[in-house]
């Protein structure tokens, strides 16, 4: 068993000696949140209030009163609040399959985001983990002969993350070339002999497999973008350029919509000489999204696309790009809807992108820390905040950009489980994007986790917690780095299976698209 570093659920620590590994808890058990230390001991009446959680979230929400004092007679009403909040939100995991359409958007989730639903709250933590195991599944180590691939088997992949419970098969691994100008996305090995000189491997398409669909009341098809392990090097990557995104041929009858040329390029360009970037990005999600639609076309589908910060402007891109083509659209006239949760993600385009992209009914909710730089970014000087005015005069500029869809603000500050640090990199971690979505009620709410997810996570790749909490920083790796000892005794270099690169079909479902000969 593996303990899961992405997960729906929470570390099941308790007081008592438990042998390790532990696996995570799947969601639809009951809830066991991590005995989260803190400065004082659980008072009895919290234990008496919360007697269908563990003792742990006493101790949370100990830390949360103590950071908010406030009168011994509003006590027992403002936790009797947060009790009944905890089991509203668990009632509300099952209406999923009712209200899946607002929660993907239909109605610009207009009144769901003050105060937060605890369902769009929840869905979003789940998309949100499924963007964080890019991360977790990535082999970024320059040592390592596999570094730039996913360090797991497609068919194994939620398996080997602890995440089996999590409902989704994936169908295809994505690939990049990194012949383009973002060398800070790429990670290459020092091995002379490796698995590819210009790939890497950025996300997946998964499907939900017929239980989860049944419980969310449709197929989803959900894309899922890597974002950038490297620091915030890959901002100044960015060359801060417009180019029409019909010169990259992706379709569009206006050729005043303009993208960031470099996210552009990281998603239409690629190379034939490797067998694994022979295909485009772009190529490889359309043909798979078809040949995904094609198979399920009699059910009720969804596409919902996910990526943090580069990855979020690549699941914009790609969700654009699946719209314009029509290829949401199925052989009955059905429009199948599609959704992008984006988490720290950069603007994209122009104004006109913005523009088309609403028009052809694409939803986009986009999660950021407002302490955030990388959503500044790039058009730091022309972009939706500017007067309207002012805006009509610089669009035609190569450096005017606009964020597109809904924005949900969240703020770090709020909460008391986190260091005000002035640490760039914590206020872009994605764990603690999905730290602050558990607490985050609406605004003017005290912050108050709604499911228990464990603030362990959060230092997982950053040293953001307080240090009370005794959370070791950046404690996630791989057991002795991946050296296993061979017949030998030697220490070596676990060899992997052969790597998947595309399917055989390929070929046929791009030729339906028009994309091939």
């Amino acid at each position: 068993m593996a303990i899961s570093l992405s997960n729906t659920s929470v570390l099941p620590f308790t007081t008592q000696p438990r042998p390790f590994p532990v696996p995570f808890l799947a969601r639809k058990s009951q809830l066991e949140v991590s005995n989260f230390a803190t400065k004082t001991p659980t008072p009895t009446i919290l234990c008496k209030v919360l007697s269908n959680t563990s003792h742990s979230l006493s101790n949370i929400i100990t830390e949360l009163e103590k950071q908010t004092p406030h009168q011994d007679q509003d006590q027992d009403v403002q936790l009797e609040n947060i009790t009944t909040q905890i089991d509203d939100d668990h009632q509300r995991q099952v209406e999923v399959a009712d209200a899946w359409r607002e929660i993907h958007g239909q109605d610009d989730w207009v009144g769901l985001l003050d105060p937060m639903d605890p369902l769009l709250r929840s869905e979003l933590i789940r998309y949100g983990e499924m963007a964080q195991t890019c991360y977790d599944a990535f082999d970024f180590d320059p040592f390592s002969k596999y570094c730039g691939s996913c360090r797991f088997m497609r068919r194994d992949f939620f398996d080997c993350l602890g995440m089996s419970h999590i409902g989704y098969d994936i169908s295809r691994y994505l690939y990049a070339t990194s012949n383009i100008n973002l060398p800070n996305f790429f990670k290459k090995s020092r091995w002379p002999k490796v698995w590819s000189k210009n790939a890497n491997w950025i996300g997946y398409v998964a499907v939900s497999n017929d239980e989860t669909s049944k419980r969310l009341g449709r197929r989803d098809i959900s894309i899922a973008w890597r974002g950038t392990v490297t620091r915030l090097e890959w901002i100044a990557d960015l060359m801060d350029f417009l180019k029409p995104i019909s010169s990259n041929k992706v379709p569009c009858p206006d050729s005043t919509v303009k993208v960031e040329s470099g996210f552009l390029d990281l998603y239409t360009d690629k190379d034939e000489s490797c067998k694994f970037c022979k295909y485009s990005a772009r190529e490889q999600i359309l043909s798979e999204v078809k040949r995904l639609l094609d198979m399920y076309a009699d059910e009720e589908i969804s596409i919902t696309i996910t990526g943090h910060s580069l990855g979020g402007a690549l699941a914009i891109l790609s969700g654009y790009d699946v719209v314009e083509t029509g290829l949401n659209v199925l052989k009955d006239s059905r429009a199948v809807p599609v959704c992008v949760f984006s988490y720290a993600g950069p603007r994209v385009g122009n104004v006109r992108f913005k523009e088309r992209l609403e028009t052809l009914g694409l939803k986009v909710l986009r999660v950021v820390n407002v302490n955030d730089m990388v959503p500044k970014s790039p058009g730091l000087f022309f972009n939706e905040q500017v007067p309207s005015m002012l805006m009509k005069i610089a669009e035609g500029l190569p450096w005017s950009y606009s964020h597109v869809g809904v924005e949900l603000a969240l703020d770090h500050k709020n909460s008391p489980f986190l260091k005000q640090t002035s640490d760039p990199t914590c206020a872009h971690n994605l764990e603690a994007h999905l730290h602050l979505l558990d607490g985050y009620h609406g605004k003017g709410h005290r912050f108050v986790l709604a499911s228990g997810r464990d603030p362990a996570l959060v230092n997982k790749a950053a040293d953001f917690l307080k240090d009370h909490y005794l959370v070791p920083p950046y404690w996630r790796q791989d057991e002795n780095k991946g050296m296993v000892r061979n017949k030998d005794g030697r220490w070596v270099q676990l060899e992997r299976p052969k790597l998947d690169d595309h399917p055989p079909d390929m070929h046929h479902h791009l030729k339906q698209l028009g994309l091939a000969h």
